[in-house]
């Protein structure tokens, strides 16, 4: 497989703000317990199916929606406001109880294990908001992502620094003191610290400016090329769908389209009702 994220028509072409060395930054995502990750037979490694839920005793959110993603490509999320979006993504993470439907990984179902068992099972969730330690330092807050391993982190940490090289730069600078862009990048390098199998993304690129939401999505472009599944939700739908392998649009709590990212942005009902024509 080529590993040139340039030989695709997927992100931004501007290499000056991207890591020109292209894959090779990360590690290839690897399975826990030494096993190397297989796709199973339906060729979904991490699924959602039919799932129907919401919060406490409240209505049902979430109505029979269906979340997939394969090994090494990107799913995106997207729909109106109040779609239930990131409840479809919390309800894949285990933060929403299920009154029907599964959650399966690799094959097995993990439906009923907490968000700490999922991350120990190779999941990693990036938030919207609130997913750094603002009173630590850049590198604080990389070392907490890796508190699950035991293992020597020094090489992964490497890893983050090459794909996020502003990062390193600012290492020792508390991470409440960078701007938003440079926030992301550092929840973002947090998550990846676990070495995931799968790398979950709420709103990434939320109130960043547009040069940023490119510079990002060229980075997750990157990530996806090392083997590692990437879900993410995003109100940037035209952009998002630009480099995704797969769309999901939701409309209260329902998939009303699934389909590749271009053909979602071909789909001449799609741009009407999800991406301003």
């Amino acid at each position: 497989m080529n590993q040139n994220p340039y030989d695709d028509d997927r992100g931004n072409k501007d290499r000056s703000i991207t890591n020109v060395k292209g894959m090779g930054t990360l590690r290839p995502a690897k399975a826990r317990g030494g096993a190397k990750a297989q796709i199973k037979p339906n060729g979904q490694f991490l699924i959602g199916e039919n799932m129907t839920g919401g919060y406490g005793s409240g209505a049902n959110i979430l109505e029979n929606c269906t979340i997939a993603v394969e090994k090494g490509e990107i799913a995106v999320i997207v729909g109106p406001n109040g779609a239930g979006k990131s409840t479809a993504m919390r309800a894949v993470f285990g933060m929403l109880n299920l009154r029907d439907g599964s959650v399966r990984l690799d094959g097995d179902d993990i439906t009923d294990l907490s968000p700490q068992d999922r991350v120990a099972r190779g999941m990693a969730f990036v938030p919207q908001t609130s997913n750094i330690f603002t009173s630590l330092t850049v590198e604080e807050n990389l070392e907490m992502g890796a508190f699950l391993r035991r293992d020597d982190i020094a090489r992964t940490m490497s890893q983050v620094y090459d794909l996020f090289p502003i990062l390193k730069d600012k290492r020792r600078q508390m991470a409440g003191e960078l701007s938003g862009g440079q926030r992301q990048q550092v929840a973002v390098g947090r998550a990846l610290m676990t070495e995931p199998q799968v790398l979950m993304l709420d709103e990434p690129t939320a109130g960043v400016s547009p040069i940023v939401m490119d510079e990002l999505f060229d980075r997750i472009i990157e990530v996806a090329r090392t083997g590692i599944s990437i879900l993410m939700v995003e109100q940037n739908a035209r952009q998002a769908l630009n480099i995704a392998d797969k769309g999901f649009v939701l409309v209260q709590g329902q998939n009303r389209y699934t389909d590749t990212g271009q053909a979602l942005l071909a789909d001449p009902d799609v741009r009407k009702s999800f991406l301003g024509g």
